[in-house]
């Protein structure tokens, strides 16, 4: 969606119902809309805060939740060094306060309808969140469609939505998921223990059996390109890839 279209969307007030610390460094923050919207598995939303003096800043944060309209929507906001944002969640924001946001907005990132043909999702960090909502919309409608997830993370520990994501793969036999550990050994012998390269790429379309025709990558701007340079050599086309970066 474009910065023009956004501007048509109404910001709203909406209040912390429920916060919850999912890694060492990324929380869940739960808002009740008082506007409720129903959206699609990749939009995001726009948050706004503004300080007493007037001061404002304002950050794109991907829904967690599946393609719903419901008066609640979860974000899972990752605390950054340098993200003033993201340090305001994490240290400040408690239940009950009133969190001004927009949305949903974006028209490119988006789950396919009717997800029909295989899809691959690799993330790493927060950038899991929009391809957890895809996950989510495709298990709620009973979606049959074959779905491998690679996840990067530096640790068992920092895999955001790890118990649901390792519930979903045991009663999913559509569902491929693999892990590349960066900074610790991994638990599986189906997971990695290194960076994304094209060679894990290729590996985990070798479990899916048929190659994807759409590819999903989130996370920072160095990810991003790292695991866009894996997905290529591994010899995806670049026209079925799709990409959204993160920020603080």
């Amino acid at each position: 969606m474009t910065e023009n279209l956004a501007q048509t969307v109404p910001w709203q007030s909406c209040a912390i119902t429920e916060i919850v610390q999912q890694t060492p460094s990324i929380k869940s923050f739960f808002f009740r809309l008082s506007k409720p919207f129903a959206h699609i598995a990749g939009q995001h939303v726009d948050v706004r805060l503004t300080a007493p003096d007037g001061y404002s800043a304002m950050r794109s944060y991907s829904i967690a939740s599946w393609a719903i309209s419901s008066p609640t929507i979860e974000l899972a906001i990752e605390r950054l060094p340098d993200g003033e944002v993201s340090q305001f969640f994490h240290d400040v924001a408690a239940i009950g306060d009133e969190i001004e946001l927009r949305g949903p907005l974006g028209g490119h990132f988006l789950w396919p309808e009717p997800a029909i043909d295989p899809v691959l999702l690799i993330g790493a960090g927060s950038g899991l969140v929009p391809l957890m909502a895809m996950i989510r919309q495709r298990r709620a409608l009973a979606q049959v469609v074959p779905t491998a997830l690679l996840l990067s993370a530096r640790t068992a520990e920092d895999v955001l939505f790890s118990e649901e994501l390792h519930s979903i793969e045991i009663s999913d036999p559509m569902f491929v998921f693999a892990l590349a550990i960066t900074r610790d050994q991994p638990v599986r012998a189906s997971d990695y223990a290194r960076r994304i390269d094209g060679v894990m790429v290729q590996e985990v379309l070798a479990r899916l059996y048929r190659k994807p025709t759409q590819v999903f990558i989130c996370g920072s701007n160095s990810f991003v390109n790292v695991a866009t340079d894996g997905a290529l050599l591994a010899g995806l086309d670049p026209s079925i890839i799709k990409t959204e970066r993160y920020g603080g």
